[in-house]
């Protein structure tokens, strides 16, 4: 008799999840979601191209997550970016390494490897449910009782494990709303609050200022929050910033009381350097001489103007253009970020992601507190906690398989 599994989710940590486990004879996996089809989340992020993992070396890797590292070292010995670029070729596509390191499917055809994927798990026999809303969870007959609302009314389903990859809170329209934490803490589960990851953050900027400013770039830049620091670009925007360099600091800009950027407008020039490109100037003059010496960009001098860098001396517009400090007013709302940060703790699982409260259930992808920055590491996350989740479940079913399980 075939033993029941149930994962609940379709994003690309439930799908791997239900791919792992397909190689597992015996096994009877349904695979629920509550929009119509599977894998939008993963669609959406293939928008700008699908950023799949990084080229990186992957002793990197784990000091790009949030959390232990040595949890993240385990997790990515699992499944790691070399995995992932063998299971896209396995999918009949290749993989191209872009100018930053990132690493995306050939032709970036995000449809076409999701179509592959979803044939090869459904020819392994994975049953796929759609328009499944979960709503709770109970425990009879050593069995998992799992309802579901349908467009057809409620549905129920008993399995003897299951994979829950229900997301975080960000992109709520493919069906990552966090609905989930309700009856997650209704079953005594302690959860880190939900926080947008990865978004934008709003700036007070004075209307005069903004029409000068607004939908341009500062390129080339460094960027702190705290101890953390990163290199790039960012965008202004009618609310605020955006940009891969603020992304990665908002673990960081979520923690400080009054969150602010100091922004190194010429990282490649240090303060002697600024000097002397100057040259001889006369009182009142800095300013005027260094926008072209500096070759400073319009977004830039902007803000060096809403500073007072008119009247500053030489040192003190050096000061400004090398730590320039931009406050900000808070992140954008949850539903716009690209990721999410906090959910079901840590603690509350084990190490093969199975909740210690509730044998039998395991968690992946966003569900679980995990943040890392774009570049592939929350794809490369998914897959790897997918992949750590399907093993767990075939060692909780088949322990005589398994002895960790």
């Amino acid at each position: 008799m075939k033993r029941t599994v149930a994962i609940v989710g379709g994003g690309p940590a439930g799908l791997r999840a239900a791919e792992v486990l397909a190689e597992n004879p015996g096994l009877e996996i349904v695979l629920f979601d509550a929009k119509p089809s599977v894998g939008r989340k993963f669609l959406v992020a293939g928008r700008g191209g699908l950023n799949l993992t990084h080229s990186e070396p992957v002793e990197k890797f784990a000091g790009r997550y949030s959390g232990d590292p040595a949890v993240w070292q385990s997790l990515l010995a699992d499944f790691d970016p070399q995995a992932m670029t063998r299971w896209v070729r396995s999918l009949g596509l290749d993989t191209y390494v872009g100018t930053s390191g990132r690493i995306f499917p050939e032709g970036n055809r995000s449809a076409e490897l999701l179509r592959a994927w979803v044939r090869r798990i459904k020819s392994r026999g994975v049953q796929l449910r759609m328009r499944h809303r979960w709503g709770k969870i109970r425990r009879e007959d050593h069995r998992w009782q799992l309802a579901f609302e349908t467009p057809d009314g409620a549905a129920h389903f008993a399995a003897e494990a299951v994979v829950f990859a229900l997301g975080g809170g960000s992109w709520p329209e493919t069906g990552s709303d966090a609905r989930w934490v309700e009856a997650f803490a209704a079953q005594q589960i302690a959860l880190a609050p939900m926080e947008p990851a990865n978004c934008g953050w709003e700036v007070d900027w004075p209307a005069a200022m903004l029409g000068r400013i607004e939908g341009r770039p500062l390129k080339n830049i460094a960027v702190r929050a705290g101890p953390a620091e990163r290199t790039g670009e960012l965008l202004v925007t009618r609310y605020g910033l955006e940009g891969g360099a603020l992304y990665a600091l908002g673990h960081e800009l979520r923690r400080m009381k009054q969150p602010s950027l100091l922004i190194d407008f010429k990282p490649e020039l240090r303060e002697k350097n600024l000097v002397h490109k100057l040259g001889d100037i006369k009182k009142g003059e800095a300013f005027d001489r260094a926008r072209n010496a500096w070759n400073l960009s319009d977004v830039c001098v902007a803000l060096l103007e809403r500073a007072g860098a008119r009247t500053a001396s030489v040192h003190q517009l050096v000061g400004l253009v090398k730590s320039y400090r931009l406050v900000l007013k808070g992140p954008r709302p949850l539903a716009e970020a690209i990721s999410t940060a906090g959910g079901v703790r840590w603690a509350e699982l084990d190490s093969h992601l199975m909740l210690r409260k509730m044998p039998g259930v395991f968690l992946a992808g966003e569900m679980i507190d995990w943040e890392a920055p774009t570049g592939g590491y929350l794809m490369q996350g998914c897959f790897a906690t997918g992949t750590r989740a399907a093993a767990g479940v075939a060692g909780f079913l088949h322990p005589q398989k398994n002895p960790a399980g």
